[in-house]
């Protein structure tokens, strides 16, 4: 939906008035059922990929350990659970998973709205499922190249005189994982905020005079899902989608949107 200069909204993109000719009323059962069949395939996606990973678990844990860690005997993992190796393997595959299930969740989406879509709606949901793949593997390579060793550093420096350090596989790994599959989500924020616009269903000056409103929804997501006693994961947690919304939005007012 366009802006007008009074203000206003532009209905002549065919945003306001009446849908388009394939939408359909449906029964409230009817979308249920296909949301869930929509998410089921995506459920299976994430299955089949972090099935596929699996056996190499191994390797990818002993790959992101020793890069994200401080080197020599203080980065060696200590196994404090009999399962320890297996549930790190089964996290490493289910991310990857994850990261490739995100267009795949992108697409879907289109699917279950493709009916009540217009055409150039349905051309911009559609470019916006590989971007969802960029967006998540940049998020991925963010979280490994700066946020994780980061955080591990800063770890090294709050606790080495008071206390002897050990990472635990279980533990440390959690927060590996978590960090990569949280900024994977996180990259997504410029791909929605982008298609909501470009669909009409908001505005970047609404969005920007809302502001305070997705930061303090921001902090409150970072602080609820980094498991970080110290507070430094939620705090670049918070900094980073903080960042990625106004860069959106100033990208958004430098292409006049």
């Amino acid at each position: 939906m366009a802006e007008t200069a009074d203000g206003g909204y532009d209905a002549d993109e065919g945003i306001v008035g009446d849908g388009p000719e394939s939408d359909e009323e449906m029964p409230l059962a009817d979308h249920i059922e296909e949301m869930v069949y929509r998410l089921g395939i995506v459920l299976v996606v994430v299955a089949v990929v972090s099935g596929i990973v699996f056996p190499f678990g191994e390797r990818i844990i002993n790959f992101l350990w020793y890069s994200v860690l401080p080197g020599g005997d203080i980065a060696r993992p200590r196994v404090y659970h009999p399962l320890g190796l297996i549930l790190a393997r089964l996290k490493v595959a289910t991310l990857a998973g994850f990261v490739l299930g995100l267009p795949v969740f992108v697409y879907q989406t289109y699917l279950f709205m493709r009916p009540g879509l217009y055409p150039t709606e349905r051309r911009y949901y559609l470019a916006s499922v590989p971007t969802s793949l960029v967006l998540g593997v940049f998020g991925v390579l963010f979280a490994y190249f700066l946020v994780l060793p980061a955080i591990f550093t800063y770890f090294l420096t709050y606790s080495q005189d008071a206390a002897v350090i050990a990472f635990g596989l279980t533990e440390t790994f959690d927060l590996i994982v978590l960090m990569m599959g949280l900024f994977a989500a996180v990259f997504q924020i410029p791909l929605f905020v982008m298609l909501a616009i470009m669909m009409g269903l908001t505005t970047r000056a609404w969005l920007a005079a809302k502001r305070l409103y997705f930061w303090g929804a921001f902090l409150g997501i970072a602080f609820l899902f980094s498991p970080d006693p110290t507070g430094m994961a939620p705090i670049l947690v918070a900094a980073t989608m903080i960042g990625l919304f106004e860069a959106t939005l100033l990208l958004l007012r430098w292409t006049r949107r």
